[in-house]
């Protein structure tokens, strides 16, 4: 398991510890106990177990249009690559606040959340 202070990177992802959130969030339901922190289109989603984390999306975003994800963590948490083989190490996320950026590509139709 990987440990951090200020910011780490999982995958498609990077997470940064910030002193706050922004104000105006909107939280974001959990699924089956988890937070599903950055989706994969082969299924192989990266989750966060839910009990001690709430997680928030800005306002009128759907799904695939969150590029940012804000986290409040109560209780050191891990984040999970849910892959049986070639699976990036799981990620302790200690107390505290922070922001999870998706990696983005351009399209000519617009951004895209990056796809391998």
């Amino acid at each position: 398991m990987k440990t951090f202070t200020k910011m780490a990177a999982q995958g498609d992802f990077i997470i940064l510890k910030i002193n706050k959130l922004p104000e105006n969030l909107e939280p974001i339901n959990k699924v089956d106990g988890v937070f599903v922190i950055a989706h994969s289109e082969t299924g192989h989603n990266h989750v966060m177990e839910a009990e001690h984390v709430t997680a928030y999306k800005e306002p009128g975003l759907s799904d695939s249009d969150i590029f940012e994800l804000f986290l409040s963590v109560d209780h050191s948490t891990e984040i999970e690559h849910l892959r049986s083989f070639d699976t990036h190490e799981s990620l302790l996320v200690e107390p505290g606040n922070y922001v999870v950026k998706r990696q983005r590509e351009y399209l000519p139709e617009g951004f895209r959340r990056a796809q391998d």
